[in-house]
């Protein structure tokens, strides 16, 4: 009678871990191409850093710096966003960020500096927060920024990207919304 007990709380054991490897295994998958959504998108910011009518947003200024279409590989421990963009004296510039999945460090470099990236699953494994520092020289003084981004499919065609970002002048907030393409 004991060995029959054993057996099935083996059993019952090896399932449960079965299972919660299972859930584990099933993250979102934010890879594709993605477009831009500025009807969706929304910016909230300080009643500090409001701007008057007709300038910064209704000039097609995108949410908290964020939008324009981008493409998304991820595999298993890595997510490369590729960002395309035509900048202020008109010429087309690609960005690559890649983030590990792992919850480890990732670091980018670009024009503006170096940031440092911290990514991590919910518990859940539908959400991917991204946590970002970037020690920046301005006016040659030395600032260090944070955003944290929480990614997210609303559903399997339409991406949510809310950020948080902290800045001299407080906390901004923004949400981008992109189509699948």
């Amino acid at each position: 009678m004991k060995s029959g007990v054993v057996a099935l709380l083996v059993t019952v054991t090896v399932m449960l871990m079965t299972v919660n490897m299972s859930a584990q295994g099933s993250k979102t998958n934010f890879s594709g191409s993605w477009a831009f959504d500025s009807e969706k998108s929304q910016a909230v910011q300080p009643a500090a850093q409001m701007q008057p009518q007709g300038q910064g947003q209704g000039q097609g200024q995108r949410p908290g710096g964020t939008g324009g279409d981008f493409v998304a590989k991820q595999d298993a421990n890595l997510l490369t966003v590729e960002r395309t963009r035509t900048n202020r004296e008109g010429e087309v510039t690609t960005t690559v960020t890649k983030y590990t999945l792992d919850g480890k460090e990732s670091i980018n470099s670009s024009a503006r500096g170096e940031s440092k990236s911290v990514a991590t699953w919910s518990a859940d494994g539908k959400t991917l927060t991204v946590k970002t520092s970037r020690t920046m020289d301005m006016n040659g003084e030395s600032r260090t920024m944070t955003s944290t981004e929480v990614w997210s499919l609303t559903d399997p065609k339409t991406l949510s990207i809310a950020t948080s970002m902290a800045t001299p002048n407080g906390e901004r907030k923004s949400t981008a919304v992109y189509n699948k393409k």
